[in-house]
């Protein structure tokens, strides 16, 4: 028996998830680290190619990618079928119902997102170790998009069924309302938005690339719809009541959005860009990430702060409480890695205000790294918090 099996919450699907970003943390170091011609992504061949003939600082960074990317794609899709059981077991019991009929109902959308992660984890999985995908992969845009589709349809008869069962017989809390928890709904739809701009950034038909587009920004409006609505009915509640401290993670929640919706909006813009003659400029580029980098440090550090002046990490990650909400840690870290990432390479490099693997390149990769790094042990020490088998009491006579 260990902890998340003795108290299941549907939020126990963050535990996939963050695996699943950090799966992406080391597609980033071949994204941007190994030369690929000819595709916009790397794929086996690129990466074949830097092993046989790089030097041994690249051989090792190839290496490691691809180690990193297999490990958590691995634990990604282990928790993800662990959480799908326990998921639907949870549904056919007596708790369901009363936790669907209060404010927490809303943590089913977790599913959905964590469902969507995993195909994107699927995809890099196949890029990375598959060889000559790249030959049939205008075949797999149409599967991709549809099961995104599928994903995104699922996560919105979710949510109209949690919000239209308030709207017509009510019973939402706004005093128990004091978190960003309901935010969670939108980064799903946010999540279902950016596997949909995939084949506008990479596909080489004008046709799957339009299709991409429309569905993608569709989900991209609806995410930023619900998560403002819920931004400030949350703020409202917290400022009235104060923060709830077990929930103290999700006020951190706008971080992985924003770096979902810029990706989602990188990849649209290129779509319109190769295919419907819309040219943005690289200096038009630096200042959609930089806005959003900006936004993300300004929750990061209201985060921290609101952390701290509730002792989060003393109770729940250091101490005897045990809150599956604290995977919701996972995620701002690694989306921030990844949009250091973007922001650099996307960004300040295409701007030519940073030269490519020169000192301040480094230095500035080091930072997203360093984000990296520090998720793996957050998510090493929730694992054992949560996943390892509990110690039962010997029984003395």
């Amino acid at each position: 028996m260990t902890v998340a099996s003795s108290r299941y919450s549907p939020l126990y699907f963050l535990a996939s998830l963050g695996a699943g970003g950090l799966t992406v943390t080391f597609f980033m170091w071949l994204m941007f680290w190994v030369p690929h011609p000819g595709q916009p992504v790397p794929v086996f061949e690129d990466n074949l190619a830097l092993l046989s003939t790089g030097t041994l600082p690249e051989q090792a960074l190839v290496l490691g990618a691809m180690a990193g990317i297999a490990l958590f794609a691995v634990l990604n899709i282990k928790l993800l079928i662990w959480n799908l059981r326990r998921f639907f077991a949870f549904r056919r019991s007596d708790a369901y119902a009363a936790f669907s009929e209060s404010n927490a109902g809303s943590q089913i959308l977790a599913m959905p997102l964590a469902l969507a992660m995993s195909i994107n984890v699927g995809f890099i999985l196949g890029l990375t170790f598959v060889p000559g995908l790249w030959s049939v992969v205008e075949y797999l845009f149409p599967v991709a998009l549809a099961a995104f589709l599928t994903i995104g349809l699922y996560a919105l008869r979710m949510l109209g069924g949690f919000i239209g069962k308030r709207l017509s017989n009510g019973g939402f809390s706004c005093e128990a309302n004091n978190s960003f928890a309901q935010m969670l709904p939108g980064f799903a739809l946010s999540m279902v938005a950016v596997g949909l701009a995939a084949p506008a950034a990479m596909s080489g038909n004008p046709v799957t690339a339009g299709i991409s587009i429309m569905a993608a920004s569709f989900f991209m409006v609806a995410a930023l719809i619900v998560a403002l609505a819920a931004g400030i009915l949350g703020l409202r509640s917290m400022m009235e009541n104060g923060v709830n401290a077990e929930a103290a993670p999700t006020l951190m929640v706008v971080i992985p959005l924003m770096t979902v919706i810029g990706i989602a909006m990188l990849r649209i813009n290129h779509g319109l860009h190769v295919h419907f003659e819309t040219h943005g400029s690289a200096g038009e580029t630096l200042m959609l990430l930089t806005r959003l980098l900006s936004v993300e440090i300004l929750f990061a550090l209201f985060g921290l702060m609101v952390l701290s002046r509730v002792g989060y990490v003393a109770q729940f990650l250091r101490g005897s409480g045990a809150s599956a909400g604290s995977y919701a840690l996972v995620c701002p870290g690694v989306a921030l890695s990844v949009l250091v990432h973007f922001w650099l390479n996307k960004g300040l490099v295409a701007a030519g205000l940073v030269a490519k693997f020169g000192v301040a390149y480094w230095a500035i990769s080091g930072v997203a790294i360093a984000l990296q790094l520090g998720m793996i042990l957050l998510v090493w020490m929730l694992s054992r918090r949560h996943f390892a088998p509990l110690q039962t009491p010997a029984v003395t006579a």
